[in-house]
């Protein structure tokens, strides 16, 4: 039983990746079924534009499943509305065969994945040590410093 080298390598990143990376990832493989959907509408390929949608169906059904709306407040249930949305305006698009409706919901995926992205690049920095820390010595040595050569 040979593996796809792609979905290992996806695999491999998921694992990799902090929580908020793995909610990045699902927004992107939602986008990416959402195209690929569009792409399979406009060639007529039914089959493909409902194993896409399917998939992105579930892909936001995860990432609904993954909301604490008990501790996440106001910002989890406003996640839980929208994804309801966009769940609804998915399978509307199944039904009216709509291209326009499959790319007003990939926009929006595409404009909640930014705001992620901004969410990890601010994770990050705050998990980066300040620039004057990372060069200081980690404890002070009890031996005096060798003395300099150089002159400024």
């Amino acid at each position: 039983m040979s593996i796809d080298p792609r979905f290992a390598y996806r695999e491999a990143g998921a694992r990799a990746a902090s929580p908020v990376g793995r909610v990045i990832l699902l927004y992107e493989q939602a986008i990416q079924d959402l195209g690929g959907a569009i792409s399979a509408l406009a060639a007529q390929d039914i089959e493909q534009r409902t194993r896409l949608l399917s998939h992105a169906l579930l892909v936001i059904g995860q990432l609904q499943a993954c909301l604490d709306l008990e501790r996440g407040g106001e910002v989890a249930s406003n996640l839980d509305r929208f994804y309801d949305l966009v769940r609804q305006r998915l399978l509307d698009a199944q039904l009216q065969a709509s291209p326009v409706i499959l790319r007003e919901q990939m926009d929006l995926l595409l404009s909640v994945r930014s705001a992620w992205i901004e969410v990890e690049q601010h994770e990050r920095q705050s998990a980066a040590p300040p620039p004057a820390a990372a060069n200081a010595p980690a404890e002070p040595s009890a031996k005096p410093a060798a003395p300099s050569h150089w002159r400024a």
